[in-house]
């Protein structure tokens, strides 16, 4: 299952123009503590001469697996700048680990897929609508594995930050971390930990929750709505706040606008989207499924403009992420018949007897030879064992070959999954479309 949808990623990310890269998994400890807070996630390593005694080596001078991809792309951008064409499009599907307490979607051990584009010295806007519909496009492949339609909830850092510091708050990254964390413990707990650790009182804390509550569909709307609730928090037009708050807005507004054209939505801006990590500097997205709010975001990420650098030179990205192994586990309990998939055969093609199994093998290879992934029953046992069998691998078709001795009979394939039963030529048959992820491209 797992394989399939990383197979069916991959084809995605690469049809857009994304290049395959794998990183090693251990990073330099000074590297991972790039990303602030999930310094505490990392694993350390430890050599058996070592253990006992790595207390005395302070952490940045320490090796540790990597606990997302992000932090290896913009080693290996920096060490390999001078081969790189920029921007530089990379697609990256690997293991990582992070000190996890391990519960239901949450792993010490996962895959995560990335996609990532890194400029040199700087980055146009356009990549910011162009990363959220390729993973859009992405997810909408899965849902021939029963996966629901997935949305991406996108904001702007800067829109935020303007707005903060125009009600004049100062722990602009306070602020974000604790919104961040309105999902899981809701507003009023939220409005609280603004009040006893960002230094806001009771009415700013409130006006940040009202910032969180906006929602729009397209630019006009949410331009139109942030200005009304500047106006009735006294932000004026004039200040560096609002002016800061104006190109956040904008961004987010093309974002919106951009991606309805291109996909109707698939996309649309949520304020209360914070992304707790201080790395990000513009946008900031979180997908979620239809249907699966429990399950929480699918897929995030967003712009990151200080991650990389050399010298005096820039790399600005901006990229996405999912936490394969977590979706593949919602799948697993979900998403029934279309994820219950253990051999990657579309069709079992039975044998009647064993002196007819070349008759079995050729058919098999036809379907093969189109594309359709096949396989042919081991044994010649009773029918409904074969049927059996195929059924326990969640294989949907089993493929009956004529009886050679008789020149009417035709081949029939039966759909064990819904019971139907139809005469078949192994040359011209096709699987049913909710089946037709089960075909494999031939080059």
């Amino acid at each position: 299952m797992e394989q399939r949808v990383i197979d069916t990623l991959r084809k995605v990310f690469e049809l857009n123009g994304f290049i395959g890269i794998e990183t090693r998994a251990v990073e330099q400890g000074s590297s991972l503590l790039k990303k602030g807070e999930t310094s505490k996630e990392i694993y350390l390593l430890s050599r058996l001469q070592e253990v006992g005694q790595e207390n005395d080596t302070p952490v940045e001078e320490r090796l540790g697996l990597h606990f997302d991809l992000t932090v290896p792309l913009s080693r290996y951008v920096v060490e390999h700048s001078g081969d790189l064409a920029f921007p530089f499009k990379r697609w990256q599907i690997q293991k990582v680990w992070r000190g996890e307490r391990p519960q239901e979607g949450r792993f010490r051990e996962f895959v995560q897929a990335d996609i990532d584009v890194i400029g040199a010295g700087d980055l146009p806007d356009h990549y910011e609508v162009e990363l959220p519909l390729v993973m859009v496009a992405a997810l909408e492949r899965l849902r021939a594995f029963g996966l629901p339609k997935a949305t991406v909830h996108a904001n702007n850092r800067k829109l935020s930050e303007g707005f903060y510091r125009g009600l004049g708050l100062t722990d602009i990254e306070g602020v974000l971390r604790e919104i961040d964390k309105l999902d899981k413990i809701g507003a009023d707990e939220v409005a609280k930990l603004l009040v006893e650790g960002c230094g806001a009182d009771e009415s700013q804390a409130r006006a940040c929750l009202e910032l969180a509550e906006l929602t729009a569909a397209d630019g006009a709307e949410l331009a139109e709505r942030f200005d009304a609730l500047c106006a009735a928090h006294g932000i004026a037009t004039d200040s560096e706040a609002y002016a800061l708050a104006r190109q956040g807005l904008d961004t987010l507004a093309m974002i919106v606008d951009e991606a309805a054209r291109i996909r109707p939505g698939s996309v649309i801006a949520d304020l209360k989207i914070a992304r707790g990590l201080d790395y990000y500097t513009g946008s900031v997205y979180e997908t979620f499924l239809d249907g699966a709010a429990s399950l929480g975001s699918v897929c995030s990420g967003g712009r990151y403009d200080n991650l990389a650098s050399q010298g005096n030179r820039k790399y600005p990205g901006v990229g996405l992420s999912i936490g394969l192994s977590r979706l593949v586990s919602y799948m697993l309990h979900t998403a029934g018949a279309h994820a219950n998939r253990v051999s990657p055969a579309c069709v079992l093609v039975a044998v009647w007897n064993e002196a007819d199994r070349a008759a079995s093998n050729r058919i098999a290879g036809e379907l093969r030879a189109r594309g359709i992934a096949a396989d042919v029953a081991p044994t010649a046992a009773k029918l409904g064992k074969q049927i059996k069998y195929a059924d326990k691998l969640g294989i949907p078709y089993v493929w009956f070959p004529a009886d050679a001795a008789d020149e009417q009979a035709v081949d029939e394939v039966k759909n064990i999954v819904t019971g139907e039963q139809t005469p078949a030529d192994a040359r011209s048959w096709e699987p049913d479309s909710v089946y037709a992820r089960q075909t494999v491209a031939i080059a």
